[in-house]
């Protein structure tokens, strides 16, 4: 459904939205966390904060941060850059003119799983999932 990139950069967002205000998280810290590669994860987050959604410092106190309130970054921000999901709809049968007018034999099912899908990701946010952790304890960690 998702890539390992989208995976990931969700993982580490609700990372970053769990750190005090203000405070800075290294790659390397973030990327332990979540068990993902070090420097794939450090130009992960070096891209999501050209798309507005980090912020970077450099520096012994540096790292990452959100670039806004985590209630304010919703799934889609983060997978749309990432996974082109509005790039990817189409026919699922591959017929070059399908819509409601000319529909495939799966376009009404899937047409509707498509939109179910950006309806949960546009009204899902990070800072709904980090809350969710929190409230988990030590058990809902993201390993």
């Amino acid at each position: 459904m998702f890539s390992n990139t989208s995976r990931h950069a969700i993982r580490a967002l609700i990372i970053l939205a769990q750190l005090p205000e203000g405070e800075y998280a290294q790659a390397a810290v973030v990327a332990g966390k979540i068990k993902a590669p070090c420097n794939y994860l450090g130009k992960l987050l070096q891209a999501m904060c050209k798309q507005g959604l980090l912020f970077s410092q450099k520096g012994h106190s540096g790292g990452f941060r959100l670039a806004r309130e985590p209630h304010r970054i919703s799934l889609y921000d983060i997978v749309e850059p990432l996974d082109g999901l509005s790039r990817k709809a189409g026919c699922i049968l591959g017929q070059m003119l399908c819509s409601s007018a000319r529909a495939c034999p799966a376009h009404k099912g899937y047409a509707a799983a498509v939109a179910a899908q950006e309806r949960f990701l546009k009204g899902t946010t990070i800072g709904q999932l980090a809350d969710r952790y929190g409230k988990l304890g030590r058990k809902g960690r993201l390993l």
